[in-house]
């Protein structure tokens, strides 16, 4: 894809909270749009990804805890883990009640994952390694130059 170039100075004009809005809209919508194509919202992809990271790590109350600071649309984590155990895609174990993906859960992350890599190629679209890496870096320090948490999640 080519963009209409413009010179360093006009470029370094720009005003930062335009373009990271613009930016976390059209990049969450995306990811929300990917996902909803196999009936799940980002809350649901989180838990997904967090249960298979570290099975048997997590607690519906110790995940949501962790997963509360990157929600925008105030979820109701219950009904979400809720939903996910209806469907069949993950278990509470009865003796120390961490959660569990089962095989269609893994398979529903499975291809919920492909969804989203498919996104995320097309945001990297002629994005070399080390220009993103630039970009993500320097997000990192407009962050923590306010104030905010500049650690990798």
């Amino acid at each position: 894809m080519d963009i209409k170039p413009y010179p360093q100075e006009q470029l370094a004009a720009q005003a930062i909270g335009y373009w990271s809005r613009e930016t976390a809209h059209h990049v969450i919508t995306g990811l929300r749009t990917a996902l909803a194509e196999e009936h799940l919202t980002q809350p649901h992809w989180w838990i997904l990804n967090h249960v298979a990271g570290a099975p048997g790590a997590w607690t519906r109350t110790a995940l949501t805890a962790k997963l509360t600071r990157f929600d925008d649309q105030n979820t109701d984590f219950e009904a979400v883990y809720d939903d996910l155990t209806t469907r069949g895609w993950l278990t509470t174990t009865h003796d120390t009640h961490t959660l569990a993906l089962t095989v269609e859960g893994e398979a529903g992350r499975l291809r919920a994952h492909d969804r989203n890599a498919a996104v995320h190629a097309r945001i990297r679209q002629g994005i070399d390694d080390p220009a993103y890496a630039t970009t993500i870096d320097t997000l990192r320090h407009m962050v923590a130059n306010l104030g905010g948490n500049a650690d990798l999640p």
